[in-house]
């Protein structure tokens, strides 16, 4: 995926922020916290804000996509109200110029092909690096998305599991499953962490180990079903915040039991 910030999207990402910010101290202080590298260009904030991406683009350091994903994610996660209906008709023109180059912007400042699974390449870094902080913010960020979106929020913890049993097939060289859904992805990690049920452990800790399976293959239905990654239809299955903020809850659970297991077999330094 090419990393540069196409120049219509440069375009119109440029006048929305800077009327959004309207102070030069705020979209210094964005831009840096986003990642844009050097000092402050000169212009005005609508100016300074183009340079500045176009700065991202020239430099090979840089991932550009990235800078622009977290510059825009306040403006385009926020909800439209009646006392803001300009908002949404500049989220879509962000959206609307991204689509024309084959972008699309997710929810929590990433942006991607279109079409392509939000966040992967991110995740499969985070669990490589065994980056327990990392994860634990993107599940923050799925349970930020409960109340508001439940269907989003089972989406991201689902693709979580999927992202931790990928990473950790290819790490450890095991053979990847010809389907590559949560459920064959999970065995093949059990399997191989030794989570299988054995008759030596005792019923408390077999019980355990039967729980983790559901877990995993309760979200993945979940996602199926009602998840955001499928489409909705017209009528999508209703389910209340409880019952997603559980199924959040239950694969924090599971990744971060994983990934302990998974470094405590790893070489210490």
């Amino acid at each position: 995926m090419n990393n540069k910030i196409p120049n219509s999207v440069i375009g119109a990402v440029a006048p929305v922020i800077a009327a959004a910010y309207y102070s030069h101290s705020k979209l210094d202080s964005l831009l840096r916290e986003s990642g844009a590298p050097g000092d402050p260009p000169e212009g005005n904030l609508e100016a300074k804000c183009s340079t500045w991406l176009k700065r991202c683009n020239d430099d090979s350091s840089i991932d550009a996509l990235h800078v622009l994903g977290q510059l825009i994610q306040r403006f385009m996660d926020q909800e439209v109200s009646d006392l803001s209906p300009h908002v949404g008709a500049d989220q879509e023109r962000i959206r609307a110029n991204l689509a024309k180059n084959q972008l699309s912007y997710q929810t929590n400042g990433f942006i991607t092909l279109a079409g392509s699974s939000p966040a992967a390449k991110t995740l499969a870094d985070y669990f490589k690096t065994r980056d327990f902080a990392s994860i634990e913010s993107e599940f923050g960020r799925a349970i930020s998305q409960i109340d508001r979106d439940p269907h989003a929020a089972i989406t991201a913890s689902s693709a979580i599991i999927e992202a931790l049993c990928k990473t950790y097939i290819e790490t450890n060289r095991l053979e990847m499953p010809a389907k590559q859904t949560i459920g064959p992805l999970w065995k093949v990690v059990q399997q191989h962490l030794g989570l299988n049920i054995d008759h030596t452990l005792q019923d408390d800790q077999k019980r355990i180990l039967q729980g983790l399976a559901s877990i995993v293959d309760g979200v993945g239905a979940y996602r199926t079903h009602i998840g955001s990654a499928h489409g909705r239809g017209i009528e999508p299955p209703q389910i209340v915040a409880s019952e997603a903020r559980l199924a959040v809850h239950a694969s924090h659970t599971v990744v971060i039991f994983v990934m302990e297991r998974w470094l405590g077999a790893q070489p210490r330094d």
